[in-house]
């Protein structure tokens, strides 16, 4: 149980081709203000442009553990450093952002009171400080969108992967992020959205904003085919049937009944079993509830 009264905190950080970011982003946490205690866990996932080298002969003042991989993917490699992590609370970082002061301790306090189980900051671009996002949403076709301002501690429907805080009781009871998943794609919706259905509350804190570097492109090759999986096995571990033929219909240019074929051999609907004699609410609901018209 988590000690409320001396929390500890444990920085997830997935790496893969970071390049000088890794350096930044370490220098910014460790400049920036807190009274709570923290480790920092490095996932480098099959780094191939040694961003990670320089912890080799250079450490912070805090302890840095390093862990290394021949390539996880997104999903399983944050699975890997909550398996690390010795912190209450886990806090999963994009490894190229910039903080601000006090943004632990800040972010700690809704959930330590008891007013949410999982809790982001507001997000900025990088250069681009006026341009920021108050969690996410999703549109008709499933894709996020930024929400706006909402001026107080508000519920949000999907909780930014970049930077997000929760307690490792929570995280563990819903199982972390989905260990089906492969490469890249989707793991920040589906995670918001078993939590949400399993009665849990995502909430953002528009009085914190974090920095994120957006790219163009990612830094290491992402596969259409690996992002169209993921998206039905996310459906199929958590929506009706229709909404499962909707999404089929969303994914173009695939061979959908292989692709269907995969999703099903690697388990998604015993997966699915297991979620719907868990969970405390329905897809109805949740997508009732934030208005998303799908």
């Amino acid at each position: 149980m988590a000690n409320l009264a001396n929390p500890t905190f444990s920085i997830i950080f997935p790496v893969k081709n970071e390049g000088k970011n890794v350096v930044s982003t370490l220098d910014s946490l460790y400049t920036s203000k807190t009274k709570e205690k923290f480790e920092v866990i490095i996932i480098d996932d099959a780094s191939n442009d040694g961003c990670c080298n320089f912890l080799k002969n250079h450490r912070p003042m805090q302890s840095i553990k390093l862990v290394k991989t021949k390539g996880l993917g997104a999903a399983s490699a944050r699975n890997l450093g909550a398996q690390h992590a010795q912190g209450d609370y886990l806090i999963f970082c994009d490894a190229h952002l910039n903080f601000q002061d006090w943004w632990i301790d800040q972010l700690a306090s809704p959930l330590l009171s008891n007013r949410t189980d999982v809790i982001c900051p507001a997000i900025s671009a990088m250069n681009h400080e006026e341009s920021i996002g108050y969690g996410q949403t999703l549109n008709r076709r499933l894709k996020v969108k930024w929400n706006p301002n909402p001026k107080r501690l508000s519920e949000t429907a999907i909780i930014p992967g970049g930077c997000f805080m929760i307690s490792k009781k929570v995280f563990n009871d819903v199982g972390g992020f989905d260990h089906g998943f492969v490469r890249w794609g989707h793991e920040d919706v589906e995670l918001s959205i078993k939590l949400w259905l399993f009665g849990y509350r995502c909430h953002v804190l528009p009085t914190v904003t974090i920095s994120h570097l957006f790219r163009k492109k990612q830094p290491y090759e992402v596969e259409p085919e690996h992002v169209h999986y993921n998206f039905l096995r996310m459906a199929y571990s958590h929506f009706s049937v229709p909404r499962i033929v909707s999404c089929k219909k969303l994914i173009k240019n695939v061979d959908i009944k292989k692709l269907e074929r995969n999703v099903l051999k690697e388990g998604a609907q015993q997966q699915r079993k297991l979620y719907l004699q868990k969970r405390k609410y329905n897809d109805d609901w949740f997508f009732h509830k934030f208005s998303i018209p799908f």
